[in-house]
């Protein structure tokens, strides 16, 4: 639900406007109209500051920064130094370079080498491996093999280089752990300047006027607070004013919803909070979204996995606050996973030991000769669909009246007019007689709102031509619109089937069944099949939903999402 929200204009002399803002401040509960972006040299230091400090939070969480990539780049470059001299051995680079006569590497394959190399040469075999010989020659200019770049390191050496890198890699690396305990301080201090950057840009908003003498605010504070603000304003040194907030005045958006849908407001702010004339979309998204999410994933055994995973989040302090949404998720995942009759990929409505009365509520077999799931996932569609018109009625009606709203209500009615009357003669509630003449009724009446009255204020020629371009737009787009849902359906019945997939290759692996290493390569099959399973099912479920939520019930119910968030000044 979207809080009304209550204007206020601000007129005080620029001498108090540090003070007024700092009061003001102190309420926490107006939102000063201003900058999202620094302004001035003041404001990019502070931004500069916070950024600072998440960009230290960030490599304390990581447990890395750029010191300890490098000492790790370094410990790679070493070790792929070693792997490239370790036929070489541990030679004495001193002694060889005392001799004053130049000592050659070389490595040929072994087919290549030429044994009477060794009688016609000053040639010392290295090693032989791999299909190849290293061997060194003394002099050698007239040597008829091209020689390696001399190693720049004995194996030795470059060893020990690599256990210091890796001793030092290991102190940092626990430097930095210990380092976490200073989060907390540095979070707490990013949300002071945060605040501080806030009721800076709130004071320079202020519009002169009077030769710089006074200056203007623009605020918003929820209607619900006005009486305590206005006494408030009072005390304050400054001639105040007040009117309820338009759309024209492009106030805040501040949603205030029951704990169940605020969890699911992050998704809203996602694509963006309505306009102050809109509706908050967070209620449908609430329902839906979970809905959608459980039918993607679609297993019950997966869905006791995110319950899980969800209990253990709120012991992480980064990332309690999304603890109760994937909790949530996982429990609607398990009721829908018993309902599609799938746990960790085993069809458990074949199960003899499963409950009769719990196998009722299972959704299998046919309906009109195609899968009951992939029906169930179009009905829902549709239910989708039509809900977003009926949004979009109530909206256009509340905002430009109803004989401004007729062409949507035209559509409205002939779409999810048709699909109730079309599901009640489906079900024989209705008479055939009855039928026909209400479809009828519908039609006639939707024409006329959707090519004549489509804009009561506009040649009627033109809201025909109009109304032909919607409907050749609403006919070929609406067809798509339903089909899309088919991705619950695809998505549910391919996690499911790699989720057996992976039984099934486990089961291979028992043979007979007698305790071997057999068990091992099952129960290992599964972790890391299911795991991955898992993971592909969780990372389509949200973004499909999303799309769904996003494109589809968005499109159809005129949702535009260009509000900006409430922010209040406060410290």
């Amino acid at each position: 639900m979207i809080v009304k929200m209550t204007r206020y204009d601000f007129i005080l002399p620029s001498a108090f406007k540090d003070d007024f803002i700092d009061r003001l401040a102190g309420l926490g509960l107006v939102d000063i109209t201003r900058s999202s972006k620094p302004v001035d040299i003041r404001s990019r230091e502070l931004l500069s500051e916070i950024e600072s400090l998440n960009a230290r939070i960030r490599i304390i969480e990581s447990g890395t920064d750029d010191r300890l990539a490098a000492m790790r780049d370094e410990g790679a470059r070493l070790t792929k130094e070693r792997d490239a001299i370790v036929h070489w051995g541990d030679f004495d680079r001193a002694k060889l370079e005392s001799l004053g006569v130049p000592v050659r590497f070389y490595c040929v394959p072994e087919k290549k080498f030429d044994a009477s190399w060794v009688e016609n040469y000053p040639l010392q075999e290295i090693d032989r491996s791999h299909g190849k010989v290293w061997f060194v020659v003394i002099g050698g200019d007239s040597f008829p093999v091209t020689p390696l770049p001399a190693p720049s390191h004995s194996l030795g050496e470059v060893e020990s280089l690599i256990k210091e890198n890796e001793e030092a890699a290991d102190e940092y690396a626990k430097e930095l752990e210990e380092k976490r305990g200073l989060i907390p301080g540095l979070r707490e201090q990013t949300e002071s300047l945060r605040s501080e950057l806030n009721i800076y840009l709130a004071g320079v908003a202020g519009e002169s006027a009077a030769d710089n003498a006074l200056t203007v605010y623009e605020g918003f504070a929820p209607a619900a607070d006005k009486e305590r603000l206005e006494k408030a304003f009072d005390e304050l040194d400054c001639v105040w004013l007040s009117a309820d907030a338009t759309l024209e005045d492009n106030p805040p958006i501040k949603l205030k919803n029951n704990w169940f849908v605020r969890m699911f407001e992050p998704l809203t702010d996602m694509y963006g909070r309505p306009d102050y004339n809109e509706f908050d979309p967070t209620p449908y998204i609430s329902v839906f979204f979970l809905l959608f999410f459980a039918m993607c994933m679609g297993d019950a055994g997966y869905g006791l996995l995110l319950v899980i995973a969800g209990i253990l989040l709120r012991k992480v302090a980064s990332f309690r606050s999304l603890a109760p949404l994937v909790t949530t998720l996982g429990v609607g995942t398990f009721v829908v996973g018993i309902v599609m009759h799938t746990f960790f990929g085993v069809d458990i409505s074949t199960l003899p030991w499963i409950p009769s009365w719990l196998k009722a509520v299972m959704i299998t077999g046919t309906i009109a000769g195609f899968e009951a799931q992939m029906v169930l996932s179009l009905v829902i569609g549709v239910i989708h669909l039509c809900l977003a018109m009926i949004v979009k009625t109530v909206y256009a009606t509340r905002n430009r009246g109803f004989l401004g709203s007729l062409g949507v209500w035209g559509w409205t009615l002939l779409i999810v007019g048709g699909v109730v009357v079309g599901t009640l003669a489906i079900f024989s509630l209705l008479p055939p007689n009855v039928t026909k003449w209400i479809i009828i009724g519908l039609g006639v009446v939707s024409a006329l709102g959707i090519f004549l009255f489509n804009d009561i204020n506009r040649n009627p020629l033109k809201n025909i031509g109009s109304g032909l371009w919607e409907t050749y737009n609403t006919v070929t787009g609406l067809l798509g619109d339903v089909l899309s849902y088919l991705r619950l359906y695809a998505l549910g019945l391919a996690g499911g089937m790699l989720g057996k997939a992976f039984n099934d290759i486990a089961s291979m692996t028992l043979g007979d069944g007698s305790i071997g290493p057999g068990w091992f390569f099952f129960a290992l099959i599964l972790i890391v099949g299911h795991a991955l399973n898992l993971a592909m099912c969780c990372l389509g479920a949200f973004v499909h939903p999303l799309r769904l939520n996003f494109l589809e019930f968005f499109k159809n119910s005129g949702y535009d999402g260009k509000g900006r968030a409430y922010q209040p000044v406060k410290k």
